[in-house]
């Protein structure tokens, strides 16, 4: 109980921050105030444009969850169920990807973003968030495919199902214990990332996602706590919801891969 509390309470704090003025703020450890005032939450949703960063943050994240989780079931599919020269060493050039600090790749990322014209667009940031290397995923997706019954695919082929119909009609239904860990972790990699969308939208600051835009809250002279509180609680309340419905599928899926 007392380690629940200790990790709970930086959220509990900043929440209770998010209703009090910046004066307060600083005046105690105290988690009640007197006004509850909750017009922090509409200048930060109008004023500072936090409601434009939330959609923003929204397309980005729906699509680069979309693009990651195609391609990561696709390759976890294969690597689990098939057997191939040189498996091993692409297993072992992802799991050295992990090692690669994102600082590394963000001019070889922001070049491909410009080249391919996307700059100054949304889908340049979706883009840029759906690719990497999604070790833990792609490892995920291989443990469960790899233990499940070849019968399956053999019967799909007598009845002349190719290699896109097998992997979609009845391996993927099979795996929404690791579709929904996959979806936790991209969406949480997308929404909170920081460094990436920065780069992307330093030109271009009505792109911004949410991770950027609080940031905005902190100025060279004068720091709005309050306002920035109650930002950051708008931002994690999606992410608290999303693992609240899914939370039960992350032992399905893991133990499906420990398994496999």
């Amino acid at each position: 109980m007392p380690i629940c509390l200790v990790w709970i309470y930086p959220f509990i704090w900043m929440v209770s921050a998010s209703l009090k003025t910046n004066a307060e703020v600083f005046s105690g450890l105290g988690l009640f105030t007197d006004v509850v005032r909750l017009d922090n939450y509409v200048r930060a949703w109008n004023e500072a444009n936090v409601g434009r960063y939330f959609f923003n943050s929204v397309f980005v994240t729906v699509f680069s969850v979309l693009i990651a989780v195609t391609a990561t079931s696709m390759i976890g599919y294969v690597l689990g169920r098939y057997r191939f020269r040189g498996k091993k060493v692409i297993i072992g050039i992802f799991a050295a990807a992990i090692f690669l600090p994102e600082g590394y790749t963000i001019i070889p990322v922001f070049d491909l973003i410009s080249k391919l014209g996307l700059t100054g667009s949304l889908w340049g940031v979706t883009l840029a968030e759906a690719g990497g290397a999604h070790v833990v995923i792609i490892l995920l997706f291989a443990g469960f495919f790899a233990q499940l019954p070849g019968e399956l695919e053999e019967a799909a082929r007598i009845d002349g199902a190719g290699f896109l119909r097998i992997f979609a009609s009845v391996y993927l239904p099979l795996a929404k214990p690791v579709i929904a860990t996959a979806v936790i972790l991209q969406f949480m990699h997308s929404w909170n990332d920081f460094l990436l969308p920065l780069v992307l939208t330093l030109s271009q600051p009505d792109l911004r996602t949410l991770a950027v835009g609080i940031y905005a809250f902190k100025g060279e002279h004068l720091t709005d706590w309050s306002g920035m509180a109650a930002a950051s609680t708008i931002a994690l309340l999606p992410i608290i919801l999303l693992f609240f419905f899914l939370q039960r599928y992350f032992v399905e899926s893991v133990a499906g891969a420990m398994k496999g």
